[in-house]
């Protein structure tokens, strides 16, 4: 069975307190002091305590084109995910030596906040010197998901490529889709929300030679397992206009976490044969405090369950597809004791929900 054997991160560049962002915001944002007032309690109840930017405060002041914007993405985006995969490659904490790129077999890079073609992983192969024959998945679209669903597809083709290895990089500078001209709650909500960030996770197949390179227990990937709810897709996403991207929110998410995911998340433990009660950790994507808030409601979770994807939420917000995996790299630095059983699970756009089962050995 697969193997993840290593991870990294790489945060933005511009560090604000969420009480600064929430002046900013206020002094910004089109529309009527009365409504602003109304919804600024939104930033006071997310319990992120700061986040990071991939541009200062003050270059949001002016209007940019979707070109401008982009062209910020491509340069930054490129940047983390470099950082994110050099840490992830020479992590003392997890590898015995530091594994070359020359190493990886297939890169899937995730990302939704910017377009590039080719896609930023041809780039990334020419900076850090990957094999020419290194295979390439890029996949766009996923948003919060794409974390769990880029360790899943790994998994999957893993399988077949048992001697092989896959580095899962997701990149989102969510901060850059901020428009100020959108009066929109959803608009709003993702200002209190969102920041920027980078990820990389290595997984190896079961017969690959970096397996002698892990200092300890590491978790095994089990299975994978997705759910799309018919006739969802309002629910979270873009609208692409001509300034770039505006967010798609709906008030039902914390709802659809409740009906919808718990109902997957249960399927999935029962089919493991495994209790919820038995976790001591949640790999979870905290893409907001209801939504963690949904996590605890619905299965009754035990103090302490969700530590962890509630200190990156506070440090943090949700960075959408790199967060979970933030949250995975806190997990693996604790040096997780084998036989911990947990799953990691993303929701995103779709409306989606994506499971991956770990078990450390």
């Amino acid at each position: 069975m697969p193997y993840i054997l290593s991870t990294g991160i790489k945060v933005a560049d511009f560090n604000y307190p969420q009480a600064a962002i929430q002046q900013f915001v206020y002094d910004l944002f089109p529309l009527k002091r009365h409504e602003k007032k109304r919804l600024l309690p939104i930033f006071e109840h997310a319990e992120i305590d700061k986040r990071q930017f991939a541009a200062p405060l003050k270059w949001f002041h002016k209007p940019h084109g979707l070109k401008e914007r982009n062209d910020l993405y491509h340069e930054k985006a490129l940047q983390y995910s470099i950082g994110a995969i050099r840490s992830c490659l020479s992590n003392e904490e997890l590898l015995e030596q530091h594994i070359s790129p020359a190493s990886i077999d297939h890169i899937l890079f995730v990302s939704s906040t910017g377009i590039s073609t080719p896609t930023l992983d041809a780039y990334i192969m020419n900076e850090l010197g990957f094999r020419e024959s290194t295979t390439r998945t890029p996949l766009f679209g996923l948003g919060c998901v794409g974390g769990t669903s880029g360790v899943a597809r790994a998994y999957e083709w893993l399988l077949g490529n048992p001697e092989k290895n896959v580095l899962v990089v997701c990149v989102e500078l969510c901060s850059l889709t901020f428009q100020p001209d959108d009066s929109s709650v959803s608009n709003f909500v993702g200002t209190a929300l969102f920041g920027d960030g980078a990820s990389a996770v290595l997984i190896t197949g079961d017969n690959s030679q970096l397996l002698k390179q892990r200092t300890g227990a590491v978790p095994a990937i089990l299975n994978s397992n997705s759910r799309t709810k018919r006739h969802s897709v309002d629910v979270m996403g873009w609208k692409v206009v001509d300034s770039g991207f505006e967010v798609i929110f709906n008030k039902s998410i914390p709802r659809l976490v409740k009906e919808f995911w718990s109902l997957h998340a249960e399927e999935v433990v029962h089919q493991n044969g495994w209790t919820i009660d038995e976790f001591p950790l949640l790999i979870a994507h905290p893409g907001g405090r209801k939504v963690l808030e949904g996590y605890e409601e619905v299965f009754k979770l035990k103090e302490g369950v969700l530590e962890i994807p509630k200190q990156i939420l506070a440090n943090h917000g949700n960075m959408s597809s790199p967060t979970v995996h933030f949250v995975l790299h806190e997990a693996m630095n604790k040096h997780l004791e084998k036989g911990t059983r947990t799953i990691m699970t993303s929701l995103g756009p779709g409306f989606s929900s994506e499971i991956v089962s770990l078990e450390w050995m």
